[in-house]
């Protein structure tokens, strides 16, 4: 017992820099005082621990309530209350005979205040094993080393080199990056990409250290970014610490023989849905290498969230983005994102809901009434069904019920949603082809896309590349899709830092994204402004941003063609002789009966009252 008090000591004092260890542990390894919900569950992990009777010293304003086992002899679960008013300091538990000595700090000022994402921002997606080596990492101890010949293995990018590049990214115009998960996935293959973690408090060490992440995002803080971080509480990778000693066997989800889930995610809200499918979407694992953790296990439902909680404090976090959220348990969401926001009350959370249908997504929003009373505090959802119109809108012949329409109809669905505003809507992700590839290689409908993703009534989210219109096989090929951005390695020969081998095409493109972002992030108008849109017609389609002082004008041309485009039609927010300025070209006109529309473009028209 004397080596696990000392290494768990070490632990607490060290876990930023020290390598982990699977046989003593204790988490989280602290704690604040001052949090709006005064419960801490400490989880002890050491041989024979869970026969182990702890005793607190007196410490003004905390109690130890209880303890228990689960099924394991390797585990105990500690309850402590920190009173309102308790002071900083370190708490000691006696285990065994022992002193484990356990901090508790100080909150930053201002943290339980913290602001999080919305839709004055405009959100850079990266995958950081993809973007930039800046010499962070280290593979020593690790099961996958590098090989960039390889698309699906790991290509070394890290943390120094996403630092290395903030001024690129807040330079797009971006004030939000997300990176894919940072946190240890120590698999023999395809570990790259983040979604299996193997350690939950443990940064992975080919991106470099915990240190490392908190320098990232106090760099990034002072360059005008926040970090959103990508919690994935639905499953763990198979090296996962937990699985050569699981606390109990109900710890993750258990089959009599393997079983996938079928990803039928309208189980969950269908009145005519058979148990057997809800259980199979929501119990079922992705993959062999995924085991799926079972949120009802109430130890481990704290353990999430307290986890959750301690990456937000302990890093000053602006948001996260939550993976496959509706594959987890519907209560346990519902407790993990009352108590996020209890503690955060103006942060933002985004949770994946890869659905085209707005009812579905809508589900989860917060402020939702469901038919089934079901209550979510899940503040944002990925826009999946308004990104499947866009595709729709400049890939289809227009009809009555295809092409632009579908846009159209689309945003006319807002009604099921309570914040439609605080969705947000991407030109793609690490799990969808490139934008530019399935837009048939059309800059401008690509840059029709991009400027409706900047303009309509949501919080933007861009695919790191898409400035460069890197592009992808048009089906799913994760390893191509999440390609190696130029320059991020030496000796690559081409540089989207510099610019250096781009062509001449991407060099604009790059340009105008610049262009586009940088204009959107003092366009006030654009983040909390009304939307007024008109049905699309002849290949053109209009909308408006506008308040009682400012009005924009989108126009979206997708004919091969320039549009004459008679304004009459759009009295009702604009009228002859206002002057207007073209956000993108600089050029400044008056309006009169018609303008037009260059071919296969989007234009962007500031009104002057």
């Amino acid at each position: 017992m004397k080596a696990l008090i000392t290494l768990a000591t070490a632990l607490l004092m060290t876990l930023p820099t020290m390598a982990a260890d699977t046989s003593h542990r204790i988490e989280p390894p602290n704690w604040w005082v001052g949090m709006r919900d005064t419960s801490l569950q400490l989880m002890l992990h050491a041989p024979g621990i869970a026969d182990a009777t702890p005793a607190l010293a007196a410490y003004p304003g905390v109690t130890l309530k209880a303890s228990h086992r689960a099924t394991s002899p390797n585990y105990l679960f500690i309850d402590l209350d920190i009173a309102p008013g308790t002071q900083p300091g370190e708490l000691q538990l006696s285990v065994a005979g022992e002193t484990l000595r356990y901090p508790l700090l100080a909150r930053a000022p201002g943290s339980a205040e913290r602001q999080g994402f919305g839709p004055k921002d405009a959100i850079y997606l990266v995958v950081p094993d993809r973007f930039a080596q800046g010499g962070s990492g280290r593979q020593a101890d690790m099961k996958e080393g590098s090989d960039r010949a390889d698309p699906g293995g790991r290509h070394g990018g890290d943390l120094a080199g996403l630092r290395q590049h903030l001024d690129y990214i807040a330079g797009l115009g971006f004030t939000q990056v997300w990176p894919t998960p940072l946190v240890e996935n120590n698999s023999a293959r395809y570990s790259y990409h983040g979604y299996a973690a193997t350690d939950f408090y443990r940064i992975d060490p080919r991106f470099g250290s915990n240190d490392d992440f908190g320098a990232f995002v106090n760099e990034a803080r002072a360059k005008g970014l926040g970090v959103i971080q990508d919690v994935v509480l639905n499953h763990i990778g198979i090296g996962h610490w937990w699985m050569a000693d699981l606390p109990a066997p109900d710890w993750i989800n258990q089959w009599p023989q393997y079983t996938e889930t079928h990803h039928a995610r309208m189980t969950l809200q269908d009145p005519y849905a058979s148990a057997n499918d809800r259980k199979q979407f929501t119990d079922g694992w992705f993959v062999h290498g995924m085991p799926d953790l079972n949120q009802r296990r109430p130890e481990l439902a704290t353990y999430l969230t307290q986890m959750t909680l301690w990456w937000i404090e302990t890093y000053g976090l602006s948001g996260l983005r939550t993976d496959t959220y509706s594959y987890s348990d519907r209560e346990f969401l519902t407790r993990w994102s009352a108590r996020v926001m209890q503690e955060y009350p103006h942060l933002n959370i985004v949770g994946e809901e890869w659905s085209p249908h707005p009812a579905v997504v809508s589900y989860w929003q917060r402020g939702k009434r469901n038919h089934d009373g079901y209550v979510s505090y899940t503040p944002s959802m990925m826009d999946f069904p308004l990104q499947s119109n866009l595709l729709a809108a400049l890939t289809e012949a227009d009809g009555a019920h295809t092409g632009l329409t579908r846009l159209y109809e689309g945003l006319a669905h807002d009604f099921v949603y309570p914040d439609p505003a605080n969705l947000v809507l991407f030109d793609g992700n690490h799990d969808t082809p490139r934008i530019f590839s399935l837009l048939k290689n059309d800059v401008g409908l690509t840059k029709i896309a991009l400027a409706y993703l900047a303009t309509t009534r949501r919080i933007p989210q861009l695919f790191y590349g898409s400035e460069l219109l890197m592009q992808s096989p048009t089906e799913r090929d994760d390893g191509r899709v999440r390609a190696d951005m130029p320059g991020g390695w030496a000796g690559d020969q081409a540089n989207a830092f510099t610019g250096a081998g781009l062509s001449d095409e991407q060099r604009d493109m790059q340009d105008w994204t610049r262009r586009l972002f940088t204009w959107r992030k003092t366009a006030g108008v654009i983040h909390d402004g009304a939307l007024m849109q008109f049905a699309p017609l002849e290949g053109v389609y209009v909308f408006f941003r506008y308040d009682a002082k400012r009005t924009v004008m989108v126009v979206m041309n997708k004919n091969a063609a320039p549009a004459e485009l008679a304004l009459k039609r759009f009295n009702e927010r604009i009228s002859a002789g206002q002057r207007a300025r073209d956000v993108l070209g600089g050029q400044t006109l008056t309006l009169g009966d018609r303008i037009t529309v260059p071919a296969r473009s989007p234009l962007i028209l500031e009104i002057e009252r």
